[in-house]
């Protein structure tokens, strides 16, 4: 009988030469290919809907400045020097108690300036309640059309003649003010971080856009402020 003859399996040698061959570098080409496409895919699609993100914010923070709290900041800021500037008229520190002799000039500037600037007040937080920043509305600001609502009430009677009331029975909320120059502030120092971001300033370059989302080519040209309000001046 003949012993097992055992059997040896060796490897193919890979040269080199097989390594660097034609179809191999291609192979390896390719696949680096897609994987360089599929990474690049990836980051295009968080860079896209980050900036999304970054659009949607800055769009609702602009929102709130030009619907709610801009005029409303606005609004406050002139009844406020308004109302120091009659003050100081009467050589009076607060309006409290309204005189005899001061009740027509009072009721003219109720009537002239600080009920009109209280209707739009009201009028913004009724109609946009929806772009308060708090998750609940806040009490000054109810408090506020509670002490508008008050001193229509108390004007109906002047306009029947009874001056028995001279101010509205619900009394001024001090928070108001303060509440509404906060708020804007914090708003404006939002939205100047959102604009100055980097990668919103990189996409609005590569998109033709100003960093305020408007396209470049749409930019009003600037002019002398002179000339721009030219035509607004008075003429004989």
């Amino acid at each position: 009988m003949f012993a097992p003859v055992a059997r040896v399996y060796c490897c193919p040698k890979v040269s080199l030469m097989d390594v660097l061959s034609v179809p191999t570098i291609l192979h390896n080409a390719a696949v680096l290919t897609i994987i360089i496409a599929f990474a690049g895919y990836l980051i295009t699609i968080i860079g896209a809907r980050m900036l999304n993100q970054h659009r949607d914010k800055l769009e609702l923070v602009n929102k709130r400045l030009n619907e709610f709290y801009g005029p409303l900041y606005v609004a406050s800021e002139a009844g406020n020097i308004a109302y120091r500037s009659l003050l100081k008229r009467q050589g009076k520190s607060v309006s409290e108690p309204i005189l005899d002799s001061e009740l027509k000039e009072w009721i003219l500037w109720m009537n002239t300036i600080f009920m009109p600037l209280n209707d739009i007040r009201e009028k913004i937080i009724i109609e946009k309640a929806y772009l308060v920043v708090e998750e609940q509305m806040p009490q000054c600001l109810l408090d506020f059309v509670t002490h508008v609502v008050g001193y229509k009430a108390v004007m109906a009677k002047w306009a029947e003649g009874d001056f028995t009331e001279r101010r509205s029975t619900i009394g001024w909320p001090p928070e108001f003010d303060i509440y509404v120059k906060k708020s804007y502030a914090a708003l404006k120092a939002e939205q100047t971080d959102l604009l100055h971001s980097s990668a919103w300033r990189l996409w609005n370059r590569f998109c033709g856009k100003h960093p305020n989302g408007v396209s470049n080519k749409a930019r009003p040209i600037a002019v002398n402020p002179g000339e721009q309000f030219r035509d607004l001046s008075p003429r004989s």
